[in-house]
Formats: structure tokens, sequence, C-alpha cells
């Protein structure tokens, strides 16, 4: 396999509100930043991948406006998945693996603003037995939160601790959309609470992908990808345990996270990283998260969601890709040097992508 590595990541600031700004608009000052930040040029990419939904916009085919803020023309090599773009940045991960690009752009956005976002995310549940019932995905978080708390495993306490931890940790971030100290809230749909909830908002983000060499003459710590790797649940909620996440497990054994690194110490048992970025929207995500992964044992010092996590910004198709890059960034700074990243997508973690990253 090629050396992969993320060599630049950039984001907007993350708002409630950005009416006055189109999609084109928000995206391209973070473009232009990672273009920036490795002396790149449009026409030196070799491959251009965007997540995004058009269920979102309200409009078919939404995606191919966003082009306007790439500049597609001359003819560019260009793909678009209907995802977080943690799956678009896997797509163009593959395809520097089979040596079809050296260098590839990936990029997402989401306005959740113009409608009402726990509305329009019915329309991804099963069409027959679900969807027509209209279970937001607030009432469906509910849900897993509250058989987490049946089985014993976390309680309202805990989840109100996890919600603190993370809007603390967003006070160093300066692209969150809430930062500090956020009271528990008022009661949204029991046992969850408005600190236990994202926030809903707008953002974009975008990162440069390079191979070997060229990613060492890109930036001077490349993060470099060791394992990549995606799962899926059962569609039908009644036939999964939502107290667990076995797609994510085996996401992150695929990935290797489970493997000792070459030339380290340890058992193979939890994930030998200093950081992790996991997709959490919610605090009772987080708890089922840390349990698949094994990021749970008291005695652990990874450090989870240093950049404040979904809790703190959640752009909708954007905040996986931000796991992503957060972690990465983490690596390019010096401040982590094996870390782990975690993507999410559907209702009560669904879908799930886990990444191992790691410095020189």
């Amino acid at each position: 396999m090629r050396d992969v590595a993320i060599v630049a990541f950039g984001q907007s600031d993350h708002v409630r509100d950005s009416a006055e700004t189109s999609e084109v608009e928000m995206l391209m000052p973070v473009l232009h930043e990672v273009l920036d930040r490795t002396g790149l040029a449009a026409r030196d990419i070799d491959f251009t991948c965007s997540g995004s939904s058009d269920y979102l916009a309200g409009r078919a085919f939404s995606f191919t406006m966003a082009l306007d803020g790439v500049g597609a023309w001359p003819p560019i090599s260009e793909s678009h998945v209907e995802m977080d773009g943690a799956w678009a940045l896997y797509e163009a991960w593959v395809k520097i693996l089979t040596g079809e690009a050296e260098t590839a752009l990936v990029y997402a956005y989401g306005k959740s603003s113009p409608g009402d976002v726990r509305d329009v995310l019915t329309r991804q549940l099963d069409p027959y037995y679900v969807a027509p019932l209209w279970p937001d995905s607030v009432a469906l978080a509910a849900l897993q939160a509250q058989a987490l708390i049946d089985a014993g495993l976390t309680d309202a306490r805990a989840l109100a601790g996890i919600a603190a931890r993370g809007r603390a940790a967003a006070g160093s971030n300066p692209h969150a959309q809430l930062r500090g100290e956020v009271p528990a809230g008022e009661l949204l749909v029991a046992p969850l609470r408005t600190g236990d909830c994202p926030p809903i908002g707008d953002g974009a983000a975008a990162v440069i992908l390079a191979a070997g060499d060229t990613a060492r003459r890109l930036t001077d710590r490349p993060a470099w990808i060791r394992g990549l790797d995606h799962r899926i649940e059962a569609h039908s909620l009644g036939v999964r345990d939502l107290t667990d996440s076995p797609s994510t497990r085996l996401a992150a054994e695929r990935a290797g996270a489970f493997e000792v690194p070459h030339g380290r110490q340890g058992t193979g048992g939890a994930p030998m990283v200093d950081t992790a970025e996991l997709h959490a929207p919610f605090t009772s995500q987080e708890v089922v998260l840390r349990r698949a992964l094994k990021l749970d044992a008291p005695d652990s010092t990874v450090c989870i969601n240093p950049s404040g996590g979904a809790l703190a910004a959640n752009p909708v198709m954007a905040a996986g890709l931000i796991r992503l890059g957060e972690a990465a960034a983490r690596i390019q700074r010096g401040e982590s040097d094996r870390a782990l990243a975690h993507a999410t997508s559907g209702p009560c973690l669904q879908q799930n992508l886990v990444a191992v990253l790691e410095g020189e």
C-alpha cells in the first residue's frame, strides 16, 4: 500500500445561521485556506471529492453549485458522495492508493439553518415502518440514551459530565459554535436535555491528501493514514442493540486500531492512541463509542474530543470530516503522535467510519 497522509485541514467558523452567505461563499475561504497551506493551486489537485446532502439544500444536484468555488474549468477529475465528507475522504484515499492520483482535495459543507433539520433527517429512515411515524433525530437518540440507562451503562450525571467536558474543551477552539460552560438545559425528549444534544448550525471543512514524498514536501509533519474502514448496521432499528456499535468495533479492527504499532509495547487490547476524535452528536452516543472502541477504561489517558466534538459544532455532512481533520491537525502541530478519528451517519450510529492517523 502507498503511504497517504492528510497534509492540510481547514474549517469555517460554525454559526447558527448563515442566511447571508451561500454554500459557495461559505466554502471558498476554506478551500483557499487549505490550498495556501500547501502552496498548491487548484490545477495541481489530481482528484476532488465532496460530501453534502441535497435534502438540506432543498434542491436536486445542489453540490454542482459548490463546484463554482472549486473551479471546474478546465475540466477536473471530480466525484461526490451524498454522505458526510468523511466518506468523500475515503473515496479520495482509495483513489490515491490505486495510483490514479497523487493529491486530492476533499471538502464538505452543510447548512441546517434554512429548514427543520430534525424533520429532514427522518427521510433517511426505513420508508415503510419507521419514516411514516416521523420520529426525529432527537427522539431516536433519546431511545438510545434510555436503553443505555436501563442497562446500567450510564446515567444523567455521567451524560451531563460528557457535555460539560466537551463544551469546556471547545473554549480553545476558535471555530466552535458553542464554547465554554453550558448549563444542562431544559428537557427536550427524556432523558436528553439541551446540553446532551448538538447545536443546529452551518459550516464547511476541507482537507488535502497527498501520497509519500509529495506529502513530505507539502508539510513538515504529515498525518499518515495508517488504516481506514467503514461499516454499517442493519437499517431496521428494531433488530439492533442500541447500547452497542459492532460496526464501529469492526471498522476499528479493520483499520488496525487494536493492533500494536511497530516498535511499541502493548497487549493489543485498547487502541494505542493518545487522541480520539469521536463523532458523537449526542452525549449518549459517546458512551456507546467509547465502549465499542475500548476507550472507557478508568485509567485511560486518551484525550477524547479535545476540539469539543460535535456537541460544540455539528454542521451536518461536515462534522465527521472535521473529526478526521482535527485529529490530523493535532498530529501536525506535534500535540499528538497517534490518533483515532471516527465519523458517523444515520440514526443511532447506523454507519461508522474509523481512521488511525500517525505522525512520522
